[in-house]
């Protein structure tokens, strides 16, 4: 007994005495390990007599459990000490100045938009916004859109299980030509506005999203026809694209709320797997590409807004804002705008000074 009382207060004592995790170890292998003392002890309880394992038994798993404890309360007071000079190493004073360097990236959709205001600000258009919660007769009713139309369907349609007030059905809107209707209704023409935002349709692969955004164009006056709607677009469309050989077809279309209506193609060739727009679709290596709708506003949506179609006329277009971040600047793949990834946005993103001028270059 007095052996092991020894033992104990020897092994005790260095461990106290470790300097570092090493040191413990050290004493942890010497004491515990296959050669170590106190494991030499436990193998000797096989050749004692009944009556000795009973005196010496205890005491010796007595010395083991104290050694176990001494060993584990020493590491963790060597690892606090540790971490509390690591922490003092790395320590940051909040007093000094912030870094500089700018971090983060404007996202390309939010660019393209800000690149858009500045298009159509200089051709005297105002940007102009909505609810995106919108009720039915403005997103559909107002627009000339019948109530048997596929697009008022649950299917493309994202409506609210509740009406509003005045009994009309509420919805997520599917465009931007709400604010079209709201800007009629709340001024006088003439009116030239731009109306970019978020809208929604039940719709998700690689060229389409739940939710994408749209910019959509509105010109009210008198004496409008359709050679200012192609003016503006390929005034439009140079400037964004940075390209003096823009060629745009207009093909007859139909839709609810103009009439005439027009599909607009742009002239393309492939690239290196990319669509680069510019040329002639006419052109050996070239060829068409839709790219927006437009049309002269039906006097329905004219006159469902107040207004007399016998003096007013105008011209609308409508462009996913996505689509041409993806034709500009290269991107193949709608869904990853809304993946959150650091690594796309790094690559794809723009330094928050990039702001786009028509002087200094819409990309520059």
């Amino acid at each position: 007994m007095s052996d092991i009382e020894a033992i104990r207060a020897q092994l005790l004592g260095d461990i106290e005495a470790a300097a570092d995790a090493g040191a413990v170890e050290a004493l942890r292998v010497a004491a515990l390990g296959k050669a170590g003392s106190i494991t030499g002890l436990l193998k000797t309880l096989g050749g004692m007599s009944p009556e000795e394992r009973q005196v010496q038994g205890p005491a010796i798993h007595g010395l083991r459990e104290s050694v176990t404890a001494a060993l584990a309360a020493r590491k963790d007071v060597l690892d606090a000490a540790a971490l509390d000079v690591r922490l003092a190493a790395e320590a940051i004073d909040m007093t000094l100045p912030a870094d500089a360097a700018p971090r983060g990236s404007v996202h390309p959709v939010s660019q393209v938009m800000d690149e858009l205001a500045e298009i159509f600000a200089d051709m005297g258009f105002a940007v102009a916004t909505g609810p995106e919660i919108e009720d039915d007769w403005r997103n559909f009713t107002a627009l000339n859109i019948p109530e048997t139309h596929p697009a008022r369907a649950m299917h493309d349609t994202f409506y609210f299980p509740d009406a509003n007030a005045e009994g009309q059905k509420m919805l997520l809107r599917t465009h931007t030509s709400p604010v079209q209707i709201r800007t009629m209704m709340s001024q006088e023409p003439p009116i030239r506005i731009i109306a970019p935002g978020r809208v929604y349709r039940s719709d998700s692969d690689a060229t389409h999203t739940p939710m994408f955004h749209q910019v959509e164009g509105l010109v009210i006056d008198r004496g409008i026809h359709m050679g200012h709607l192609k003016w503006t677009l390929e005034t439009f469309l140079k400037a964004y694209f940075e390209r003096d050989d823009i060629v745009l077809r207009l093909r007859p279309s139909y839709f609810p709320f103009t009439e005439p209506s027009a599909e607009v193609d742009v002239g393309y060739k492939q690239e290196k797997g990319r669509r680069i727009v510019g040329g002639n679709g006419d052109d050996e290596g070239h060829a068409w590409m839709e790219l927006l709708g437009s049309g002269m506003v039906n006097r329905r949506v004219i006159a469902n807004c107040g207004l007399d179609p016998d003096e007013w006329q105008g011209f609308a277009f409508g462009v996913g804002v996505d689509r041409l971040a993806m034709l500009k600047y290269g991107m193949d793949d709608l869904r990853a705008f809304f993946d959150g990834d650091l690594r796309w946005l790094s690559h794809y993103g723009f330094g928050a000074l990039s702001v786009p001028t028509l002087s200094g270059g819409i990309s520059a």
